[in-house]
């Protein structure tokens, strides 16, 4: 039996489709707040569990007829308010799913991210090789992901079958007014601002389907595969959005000083209004950050050949027009 966690995300639902799509049964665990996408409603191949990761008796109940689990669930913020929160979720959560794995002998690929990564001294794409070392401006997103990743590490050394997958930032259809996608709606509204930094991006449907091939491949075990499709700057990616959606792209650069300014004056905002702040200070030190990743190991293990981000970014916005169409009408 195949267990995903965090079954109606972006990356989860995603993932199920594909896989009830080859006749598998899943069980699938969400929050008893979330909502199931209407893509998932209808099918009998799909048992729906309220079961929060950081609950190790909800998550045991279940995990008796379990042999696989795709370990998608976890906490994403950059307000430092988050951070206990984060932790509880990308940390403590996925011992529980380690440790459960390992009593009932179950295959897992656990979701990591990018932000667990260490950093290249060569100035060349990250890759799986790159040593992590700590910084204390990292944001607590980034090193929550990280200690996970270690409960993962520390699994294998116990003898758990496991993989873990580091995909860059995820978009794809589906993903064009919330999470990854929010970026089209930003455009439309007429985002006149840009920062300098540059970003790795993988499809979700890349992303799924590698994490299936690598759960069927029993031969790969106790590794890590950097997803990504292409690296691009964050002038280029919101040019290239602008384009699609018939948009003028930004054209002010937003120094080190203007970021400074902005998340400061949003977060002041934030406090007046009561409600959170979309730009942090740890926000507005990724989107300045200059990032490339390499995915050169999980080409060559599995011979994959990534969707070009252009066809992704198209198909977002073909999804983006037609749903702002049908509102408009």
């Amino acid at each position: 039996m195949i267990l995903v966690t965090g079954g109606t995300g972006f990356l989860g639902s995603t993932l199920i489709k594909m896989l009830i799509e080859q006749g598998q049964a899943v069980l699938a665990t969400k929050r008893s707040t979330s909502t199931i996408p209407d893509f998932l409603k209808s099918s009998s191949l799909i048992e729906w569990i309220d079961a929060d990761v950081t609950d190790y008796f909800s998550l045991a109940d279940i995990f008796e007829p379990i042999t696989q689990v795709y370990h998608c669930a976890a906490k994403v913020s950059y307000h430092k308010e988050d951070a206990q929160e984060l932790y509880a979720t990308n940390v403590e959560g996925t011992a529980h799913i380690v440790n459960l794995c390992l009593e009932h002998k179950a295959r897992l690929i656990h979701v990591s991210s990018i932000a667990a990564l260490g950093t290249s001294k060569s100035n060349k794409p990250v890759n799986e090789k790159d040593k992590w070392e700590y910084d204390p401006k990292m944001s607590n997103y980034a090193l929550s992901k990280y200690k996970g990743e270690l409960e993962v590490w520390r699994g294998i050394t116990e003898g758990l079958d496991a993989v873990i997958v580091n995909p860059s930032l995820i978009m794809g259809i589906g993903a064009y007014k919330t999470g990854s996608g929010a970026i089209f709606e930003l455009v439309n509204k007429g985002l006149k601002i840009f920062t300098s930094g540059s970003v790795g991006i993988v499809d979700v449907e890349d992303v799924s389907k590698i994490m299936i091939e690598l759960m069927n491949n029993s031969n790969i075990r106790g590794e890590r595969f950097i997803l990504n499709a292409e690296n691009i700057s964050n002038k280029d990616l919101l040019t290239r959005i602008a384009k699609l959606i018939h948009k003028k792209p930004p054209f002010i650069r937003a120094n080190d000083f203007l970021l400074s300014l902005a998340w400061r004056a949003a977060e002041w905002k934030a406090k007046l209004t009561g409600k959170k702040s979309v730009l942090t200070e740890e926000s507005a030190r990724a989107a300045s950050s200059k990032l490339a990743y390499s995915n050169e190991k999980i080409v060559k293990t599995i011979n994959y050949n990534f969707k070009p981000l252009n066809l992704t970014l198209e198909q977002i916005a073909n999804t983006y027009y037609n749903n702002n169409t049908t509102q408009t009408i």
